[in-house]
């Protein structure tokens, strides 16, 4: 795998293009004790502003579940665009933002579920709540397990009532489920990106790590791009390659950033 990133910084170097979309929890960065607590990795952040010098030759993308502005306080690097809640909200490299979604129009939907959430939940030890103001997710992981499955399918009934009167869907994993807009899609939000800031023949590189992720892995596949999954085994994905923790990811990236730095100037 150090190879696919020396081989494609041999290729920057000359003269294609890069676009890399990265994932952060479970990609980039071990998973936080909360999907709220916001702690910055110097050595993360320092690893990006070196690959963040060659905007002429690389655009990075942090393409997130997380909300918009955490991405923010976790990545302060100029010169990448970061994306939060599946790609709603974004800043692009020049630092203007953008929202696809009206606020004030999709939030009553969110507070519905919130409420019922709240209190399905309450003095129930184990579970949390994660407002990212365009979508709502309760994560059971600390939860027994029984109990959880449980719970989780009360709070998908729950939800539906609220979902079938706008435009939302239900999203699961392990211990989880979110409720979030339709657009809120890896997937939809890469093709987006891709048309919204064309790139002619450059190559799509994605790094991702759960099945919010394998919607974008769809899309770089039919973009003739390469998508590289995060996981400790292998499994089934939609991904020509895997990486198994964040540790091995940064390894890839330095690998990436040491190649371009050996045959490009720094804009």
């Amino acid at each position: 795998m150090i190879e696919l990133a020396r081989d494609l910084g041999k290729k920057v170097v000359e003269g294609e293009r890069l676009w890399l979309f990265l994932d952060y929890d479970g990609t980039l960065a071990e998973f936080a004790p909360t999907p709220d607590t916001i702690l910055p990795d110097a050595e993360l952040i320092a690893l990006l502003k070196r690959l963040a010098e060659y905007t002429d030759h690389l655009r990075i993308v942090i393409m997130s579940g997380r909300r918009f502005s955490h991405i923010q306080k976790l990545l302060p690097v100029p010169g990448i665009m970061e994306a939060g809640t599946y790609g709603i909200e974004f800043q692009t490299w020049e630092g203007e933002q953008v929202c696809l979604l009206d606020f004030e129009t999709e939030r009553p939907f969110i507070d519905q579920v919130k409420t019922q959430w709240n209190t399905l939940i309450a003095n129930r030890p184990g579970y949390y709540l994660e407002d990212k103001r365009y979508s709502l997710a309760l994560h059971a992981r600390l939860a027994p397990e029984k109990e959880a499955r449980s719970m989780l399918i009360e709070a998908a009934q729950m939800a539906r009532q609220v979902v079938e009167k706008g435009t939302f869907r239900i999203l699961g994993g392990n211990k989880f489920i979110e409720v979030a807009p339709v657009i809120a899609d890896k997937g939809q939000s890469v093709s987006m990106l891709l048309k919204r800031f064309s790139w002619p023949g450059a190559c799509i590189v994605y790094i991702g790590d759960d099945d919010k992720d394998e919607e974008a892995f769809q899309v770089v596949l039919k973009n003739d791009g390469i998508p590289i999954v995060v996981a400790a085994e292998e499994r089934p994905t939609y991904a020509l390659h895997r990486l198994a923790n964040p540790a091995e990811v940064r390894q890839w990236l330095t690998a990436l950033v040491e190649q371009l730095e050996k045959g490009l100037q720094k804009d």
